[in-house]
């Protein structure tokens, strides 16, 4: 490492010096300031060290904006939610100029859901465009990988001359006419497209999805991408999708599902948590079990009747629904959950594991397909739990 780099870090670590004295840079010493602001005397106690993280909104702002010049965006989205667990900063979510200077992540749209109910007037439109952003760039990222891997309606048994764009089955059009190739424009003019016949299904005949999704506060992250995914899924014609939200109540948000935002502030986060009467619920929407598939997302901590819980699954798989336990759908996808009701449930029949917000897409299409779902997590390098011995 180049000695110039080495004592600067040196510098860094011990500080700014007191009297204003300092072989720090001016940038080096906003640097210093900005994290001993957070993690040195004067962030831990409230006194004015070097500069204190005080909850002045205006001060804040400054801080935030310092450290966005100095870190990459994941380095901030640590060092902020470390400032929410040591100084307590989530009272200044409420407040606007604040809360547009944050760096906006699917943590904070949780932290934004869950305090949604006590956010005054004046701060909500400032949230909301926040959400939006956060969603816009989730739905960017996710939602051409979910609308590909779904489209599982397509009956790639038949073929078609007249395919639509997404339907074409490039290596056997480009094999067809390779004749056509124009060696000037160094590319292939083809005459015939060849491609999969969508299957001519009725509205009644799709398969159906229902995302049922706890909400409580440990799962805050999952209720985001959750609701980005059906959001997309409803978009899609080959498959009906339901959401249905709960902690020790249910709350279908079916009817929301074109605009992602509103889902997300119809979603009450925190509280505890009845699996049973969620399930018991989606059991009285479900019409044609064979084509259903149940996407339970939960830690599995339940507080209702877990006994009676297991039953409803176990009726559930002997109908022939397709019934999925994810313990989280998380960018780490490392969850907490309760490991005797995993075992459980994985001894009746429903897969269990956690998987990160990229994966899904290839899982429901695996889920959609009736393929095996445990042998798609093997595939994907994810730990599924196993019946207890």
């Amino acid at each position: 490492m180049d000695a110039v780099v080495k004592e600067r870090r040196w510098r860094l670590m011990l500080g700014a010096e007191e009297n204003g004295n300092t072989s720090l840079s001016e940038r080096d010493q906003r640097l210093s300031q900005a994290l001993t602001a957070l993690y040195g005397d004067g962030g831990a106690s409230g006194k004015k060290g070097h500069g204190g993280l005080t909850r002045s909104a205006p001060k804040v702002s400054k801080w935030l904006g310092d450290i966005r010049e100095f870190f990459p965006s994941s380095v901030v989205q640590v060092v902020q939610r470390d400032a929410f667990e040591r100084l307590g900063l989530k009272e200044m979510l409420m407040e606007p100029e604040f809360l547009s200077a944050m760096e906006a992540d699917v943590h904070l749209v949780a932290d934004l859901v869950s305090l949604r109910s006590i956010m005054p007037e004046k701060t909500m439109d400032t949230a909301r465009q926040v959400i939006k952003k956060v969603v816009d760039e989730l739905m960017a990222r996710l939602e051409q990988k979910t609308t590909e891997a779904v489209r599982g309606a397509v009956n790639k048994s038949k073929r078609s001359f007249r395919p639509r764009f997404a339907d074409i089955d490039w290596p056997r059009t480009i094999t067809a006419n390779l004749r056509h190739y124009q060696k000037e424009h160094k590319t292939i003019v083809p005459e015939k497209l060849i491609g999969y016949m969508r299957q001519s299904r009725r509205i009644v005949d799709l398969d159906e999805v229902i995302l049922c999704v706890d909400q409580s506060g440990s799962m805050a992250t999952s209720v985001v991408y959750s609701s980005i995914f059906a959001a997309v899924m409803a978009s899609i014609p080959a498959v009906k999708t339901k959401l249905v939200c709960f902690d020790t109540a249910v709350i279908d948000l079916t009817d929301d599902l074109e605009d992602p935002v509103s889902v997300l502030f119809g979603v009450q986060l925190g509280g505890g948590t009845d699996i049973n009467q969620a399930i018991a619920y989606c059991e009285t929407k479900i019409e044609r079990p064979s084509k259903t598939h149940l996407i339970l997302i939960t830690d599995l901590y339940e507080g209702g009747d877990a006994e009676s819980l297991k039953g409803r699954v176990a009726n559930l798989i002997s109908q022939d629904v397709n019934v999925i336990t994810l313990l989280a759908l998380s960018d780490d996808g490392r969850p907490s959950y309760d490991v005797d009701l995993a075992a459980d449930f994985a001894a009746i029949g429903s897969p269990v594991f956690a998987c990160t917000p990229d994966q899904f897409p290839g899982l429901m299409a695996t889920a959609l397909k009736r393929e095996d779902v445990l042998s798609w997590a093997a595939d994907q390098d994810i730990k599924a739990i196993r019946p207890a011995e």
